[in-house]
């Protein structure tokens, strides 16, 4: 039997209240993603909260319009200009591509990369609702 995680968009308006709600739902408060991407793609692979291995499971976004628009242009600018901030000086440009596309509303979103993320694990069935 494959476990079921749900998380409400509904509840989430920004990034920071993506990490937290999926840290309260899939890691059990045990644990805390603070949103980097990898981190969230090795929490997903197993070993952490609730996830062991590379167990079946569900991870179903219940009003997943509202999360997408939460996690949109605007979420991934501010994204992005904190990397800018942070990255090897080697990523500077393709960083700085990146952040002019979301500026401009081009080009995949957080929700997009948290979606590719999740569906490239093959345990993993994925529900928009």
């Amino acid at each position: 039997m494959s476990k079921t995680f749900i998380i409400d968009g509904s509840k989430i308006s920004n990034f920071e209240d993506f990490c937290s709600e999926f840290s309260d739902v899939v890691l059990s408060g045990k644990h805390r993603w603070h949103g980097n991407l990898d981190a969230f793609n090795d929490i997903l692979s197993g070993g952490f909260g609730e996830i062991e291995g590379d167990e079946a499971l569900t991870i179903f976004l219940k009003n997943s319009s509202t999360l997408k628009e939460s996690l949109g242009y605007t979420e991934t600018v501010k994204l992005l200009e904190e990397r800018l901030l942070r990255c090897h000086s080697s990523n500077v440009p393709r960083v700085a591509e990146e952040l002019q596309k979301a500026k401009n509303g081009v080009g995949p979103t957080i929700f997009d990369w948290l979606q590719e993320i999740i569906t490239d694990h093959e345990h993993i069935t994925f529900i928009l609702d």
